[in-house]
């Protein structure tokens, strides 16, 4: 067992003495995951087609009732739940079960009645702040032409309208950089460790070191240990500095734990670091594991939830996010950055991280044994 330890820390200096020695390839691994962040953070926005929202009727009036339905019947908004009580309200944000939850206020109608603005509370959830933002839009432009039509019914020459006030959770002003640079936390740490691990085996096959390491006293596990735990090391301290620029530069503040932040990163990179070394297991040279990498990682980063909502997208590609590891890691750091989640909250996630690493590294282990008999 010592022997065995003191080889893998053997085989674990040689690769990352073989990562570093290229000044070029320590600009590599450091530099983009700045300049990403930094890209990422002031130009990214996304387009709307879905809002599920929620409705807390208090007034229950045929004024409320008629506004609800102008929501339903917009084509943007899905109405989850009717809700009874305002302390419904924190479960299904906190679950990300809605958008938005909409509070229609109990003397809607009288006020209306009256020409006096109505009062329509909206709260939002704050962690996908441009989504809210122009969710937050579309209402106000409903309640706009809703309060034309209702003037021109009750033949009211002039009437206030509703007063629409908005409140985001998570996120109160907004901004698209607080969702964002959370998610490339685990987006840009994935880049770079799939495609490390994925060319660890390719060099030595290419650079023809690799039949010498197979007779060295090196067991195929402790090989496959070996390749994968430089990666993992590389992948955490990117996400330190992405951590580092979100919190120093974007000045986003970390409401969380570091410790269950690190837990998921350290459990989402055993997911990718096993995708990785099946690649590289299958890959002959270092081009073809570069292609191999792209080819994965467009769909891991589009199946995410990063570009697009999970529940926009089509029945079946919902189901095919199931076994993309980014997809957790996105949903872990939001939850640990921007609400402080703790392990309760996170189980799911890092369950589905345990299982996923569970089926990708033994696999790869078989695959890599295989290939060298």
């Amino acid at each position: 067992m010592k022997e065995s330890f003191f080889r893998i820390i053997a085989l674990i200096r040689k690769e990352l003495l073989a990562m570093f020695k290229d000044p070029k390839s320590r600009i590599v691994l450091v530099l983009p995951p700045i300049l990403q962040c930094l890209i990422f953070g002031y130009a990214a926005s996304y387009d709307l087609n879905n809002v599920p929202y929620a409705v807390l009727d208090h007034d229950h009036s045929a004024a409320s009732i008629e506004l609800v339905s102008k929501l339903d019947g917009s084509g943007i908004f899905s109405r989850v739940a009717t809700l009874q009580r305002t302390s419904d309200i924190d479960k299904f944000i906190n679950d990300a079960r809605v958008l938005l939850v909409v509070v229609i206020d109990q003397d809607f109608e009288r006020r209306l009645m009256a020409g006096m603005p109505a009062k329509l509370q909206i709260i939002a959830d704050g962690r996908n702040s441009n989504t809210a933002g122009t969710a937050q839009s579309y209402i106000n432009t409903i309640a706009t032409d809703f309060t034309a039509r209702w003037r021109e019914e009750n033949g009211q020459e002039r009437n206030n309208g509703i007063k629409v006030t908005t409140r985001a959770w998570y996120n109160p002003s907004l901004e698209t950089r607080w969702y964002m640079i959370p998610s490339l936390i685990g987006t840009i740490t994935m880049m770079m460790t799939l495609m490390l691990t994925a060319m660890s085996v390719a060099r030595e096959r290419e650079a023809g070191t690799f039949d010498q390491l197979l007779v060295t006293p090196f067991r195929p596990s402790e090989i496959m240990v070996g390749k994968a735990l430089p990666s993992m090391m590389v992948g955490l301290s990117q996400a330190t500095t992405i951590l580092l620029v979100a919190q120093l530069w974007f000045q986003i503040p970390f409401e969380g734990s570091y410790f269950m932040l690190y837990l998921g990163l350290v459990l989402f990179l055993a997911a990718a670091v096993g995708i990785g070394l099946f690649i590289s297991s299958l890959a002959g040279n270092m081009q073809q594991a570069m292609i191999y990498s792209f080819v994965l990682l467009m769909p891991f980063m589009l199946l995410s939830g990063l570009t697009a909502p999970i529940g926009n997208m089509p029945e079946i590609l919902q189901y095919l996010t199931m076994i993309n590891p980014l997809r957790y890691a996105i949903s872990i750091t939001h939850q640990v950055y921007l609400e402080g989640a703790g392990l309760r909250q996170l189980l799911p996630e890092m369950l589905a991280l345990v299982a996923i690493a569970a089926v990708t590294l033994p696999f790869s282990a078989w695959l890599f044994r295989n290939r060298l008999t």
